[in-house]
């Protein structure tokens, strides 16, 4: 644990992402990168040098099979409030769209109702469990599905609902917290999602293990890349000159 707190320090505070004595809200989806991102924050409570207060909040998707009673444990025995917005996002994503690419809508649905359980609480900041192997597989996947080089920022602010977002686990890597969640035994709630496995993102999860075959600390490189902003060599050309070249 001590390498995932360092790591979420080291970001936290180079980003300047907690003011001091906020309310911070934690999206809990049940899953292992938020359960331990939500157990990590409560640790870092007493020894970071700015004081915040927690409040975990769980978009129950309305998927069958849910259940919550071991979340609602862990919270409470971490002492902190837990609050479940029941949504019909699954069967709106699912049965009523029938959508053959859900996670586009099921995350700005999720994202929507998570920003307006915050709110309700008088809450600006919300806390994500996205790490450094998400910051990696977001930048190829917009680079190779939408012809753009972006990824997530650790810090971004809504201007529209006045919300800011953070992502205190981009240091971390996915691996450490496996090991972790593993060892803690912390309460991981199994997946319910239809689409699990058969994602763009799982797609992307698999061409990162072929390329470590031949590069094996590409995955280190390439978070070092989103960083080097001083060495971005991009084609920038003037607006008169845009032709299409392809030999059409």
């Amino acid at each position: 644990m001590k390498r995932i707190l360092s790591c979420m320090r080291r970001a936290m505070q180079e980003y300047a992402m907690i003011e001091k004595n906020e309310l911070l809200a934690v999206g809990l989806s049940g899953g292992k990168d938020s359960v331990m991102l939500l157990y990590a924050l409560h640790l870092l409570q007493y020894f970071y040098p700015v004081p915040y207060r927690l409040h975990a909040l769980c978009i129950d998707m309305g998927f069958s099979g849910s259940n919550y009673e071991e979340i609602k444990v862990f919270c409470a025995k971490l002492h902190i409030p837990l609050t479940i917005i029941h949504t019909d996002i699954g069967q709106i994503v699912f049965d009523i769209r029938k959508e053959k690419n859900p996670c586009s809508l099921c995350s700005n649905l999720k994202r929507g109702a998570l920003h307006n359980a915050a709110l309700k609480l008088g809450c600006h900041k919300i806390a994500f469990g996205h790490h450094a192997n998400d910051a990696i597989e977001t930048l190829l996947l917009s680079m190779l599905y939408e012809a753009k080089i972006s990824t997530f920022k650790p810090v971004t602010f809504l201007d529209r609902k006045q919300i800011t977002l953070i992502r205190p686990m981009i240091y971390v890597w996915e691996k450490e917290i496996i090991y972790q969640a593993n060892k803690l035994a912390l309460p991981i709630l199994p997946k319910t999602c239809p689409a699990d496995g058969h994602t763009k993102r799982d797609e992307i999860k698999q061409l990162i293990r072929t390329m470590k075959k031949t590069v094996p600390d590409c995955e280190e490189r390439l978070l070092k890349a989103i960083q080097n902003k001083d060495h971005l060599q991009l084609w920038f050309h003037l607006p008169h000159n845009d032709k299409d070249c392809r030999g059409t």
